[in-house]
């Protein structure tokens, strides 16, 4: 009965250190997860300054004697620079740097990732076709 009571204790203690373990690795894993996010993030955010600017230029540019193959090629640049500053506004209003749910921060870290894609795509197109008008 005593030897019993013994493996029973011990069961129940190495169960609770792995439950406790597990819940710090899934603490831990969101924390990195969420880290890694936000320099993402901080990696992107000087950018929108930039786009700011290359929209200003832009507007200033289709105000003068452009070929029209020119002025569309400015208007679908000038799209893309705002769409990706307000996706990136709206994935910050949205994103909930607090949560624990460890799958919603995988899910995050691929959108801040696809966003940074995006942004570099965009800054390469933009600087490319600006550097032609000084």
């Amino acid at each position: 009965m005593m030897k019993n009571i013994i493996y029973l204790s011990a069961i129940t203690i190495i169960a609770f250190g792995s439950c406790q373990n597990n819940a710090k690795t899934e603490s831990l894993k969101y924390e990195e997860i969420g880290k890694e996010t936000m320099v993402i993030h901080d990696e992107i955010m000087p950018k929108i300054s930039h786009f700011d600017r290359a929209t200003l230029k832009i507007d200033s540019l289709l105000q003068t004697n452009l070929e029209a193959s020119t002025k569309d090629e400015l208007i679908k640049l000038k799209s893309n620079l705002e769409q990706a500053t307000d996706q990136m506004m709206t994935w910050m209003k949205d994103y909930a740097f607090d949560s624990t749910n460890v799958a919603y921060q995988e899910a995050e870290l691929v959108k801040i990732k696809a966003m940074k894609k995006q942004f570099d795509d965009v800054s390469l197109e933009s600087n490319t076709k600006l550097s032609s008008f000084k």
